[in-house]
């Protein structure tokens, strides 16, 4: 498995570039969450930095870490780390997420974890609208929108009433929808990024 370090107590998890999005939500133990929604979108961790990630409500540059990834050029380089401010200098994981893969491809990645006592996976009929209850993760995927919230658990409870529908159950795989490949441009699925 391409997950290479996960640690509960400091709450980062270290993968490879060519971890699977699923692989990751595997491999983390109950209450801990990544900066993604259980999804699988094609090109895996390198796919998801490179395109700035998918459906959050947050910028995800912020919840990685660090990364080792190579260069156009062929050079190994090294941004960041396992702390939120370890170094002076050039923040370069910031730039390269989102970049498209212009700065390069993710080697390996370390991502911070964030705690929630309790989690929501639901989905309702109709357009994607932002709802009075802003989620962690909003899309729409056809006639559907999904949301992935997770936090304490009154506040969970709050916008499970909030934004109704049915809860999903399991993990999405949306690699079917993109032969070849994500990039810039419409398609089957929208956020409101």
């Amino acid at each position: 498995m391409p997950v290479l370090q996960l640690s509960v107590a400091d709450q980062y998890l270290i993968a490879s570039g060519d971890t699977s999005l699923l692989e990751v939500w595997e491999a983390l133990p109950e209450g801990l969450f990544p900066p993604f929604p259980p999804v699988e979108l094609p090109g895996g961790l390198d796919g998801l930095l490179k395109r700035g990630g998918f459906a959050q409500t947050f910028f995800v540059g912020s919840e990685v870490l660090g990364l080792e990834f190579r260069s156009p050029g062929g050079h190994t380089i090294w941004a960041g780390g396992l702390t939120v401010k370890n170094v002076q200098g050039y923040d370069l994981v910031r730039p390269f997420v989102g970049s498209f893969g212009a700065l390069g491809d993710v080697l390996e990645a370390t991502l911070r974890l964030r705690p929630g006592r309790a989690s929501v996976f639901l989905r309702r009929k109709g357009e994607l609208a932002e709802p009075s209850f802003k989620p962690r993760f909003l899309w729409q995927e056809g006639a559907h929108t999904y949301a992935l919230h997770f936090g304490h658990p009154l506040e969970v409870k709050r916008f499970t009433q909030t934004f109704g529908g049915e809860e999903v159950q399991g993990r999405l795989d949306y690699t079917g929808f993109f032969p070849n490949g994500m990039g810039v441009g419409p398609g089957h699925l929208i956020d409101l990024r």
